[in-house]
């Protein structure tokens, strides 16, 4: 298989991940929307409780209910919005990007580094261990999304 063959595959996985991660992420803001904050922290104290994510009062069990329990108070906006507009833009651009629209390259990039330095920012306002994962993941896609942008043909 050639470079460009192994690329190109690479690039659809990438856009497949993509897609997927936008439908959860749309799913996410749908079920913050509905789902009471008491039943999602009683939801997350079960996971913590049947020891899942390692010892109740361990690391990632801290993250969890720190999470959750603004989520319980009724303040979920952020999480809403975050998820819903991330969920659409990145929809968004993989069907652009699968019907090789070449503007949408370039907004690709750009919108993907937008939320690559949120992310971070993010992470270091909060300590999350998933937003810096997140933004790594982003960071790979848009070096894909170069790569595919150089070898489309010049029209």
């Amino acid at each position: 298989m050639s470079s460009a063959a192994r690329t190109e595959r690479l690039f659809r996985l990438a856009l497949l991940v993509k897609a997927v991660d936008g439908a959860a992420e749309l799913l996410g803001a749908l079920v913050l929307l509905v789902v009471p904050g008491a039943a999602l922290s009683s939801w997350i104290h079960e996971i913590i409780s049947r020891d899942l994510l390692g010892p109740p009062d361990g690391s990632l069990a801290r993250h969890f209910v720190a999470g959750t329990a603004e989520f319980a108070s009724g303040n979920r906006t952020f999480a809403v919005v975050y998820l819903g507009l991330h969920g659409l833009v990145k929809l968004g651009l993989v069907g652009a990007l699968l019907a090789r629209w070449r503007p949408a390259y370039p907004v690709a990039v750009v919108v993907l580094g937008v939320f690559v330095v949120y992310e971070l920012y993010r992470a270091g306002q909060t300590g999350s261990i998933v937003l810096p994962f997140l933004g790594l993941v982003d960071a790979a896609v848009i070096l894909l999304i170069v790569r595919e942008y150089r070898l489309l043909p010049h029209r």
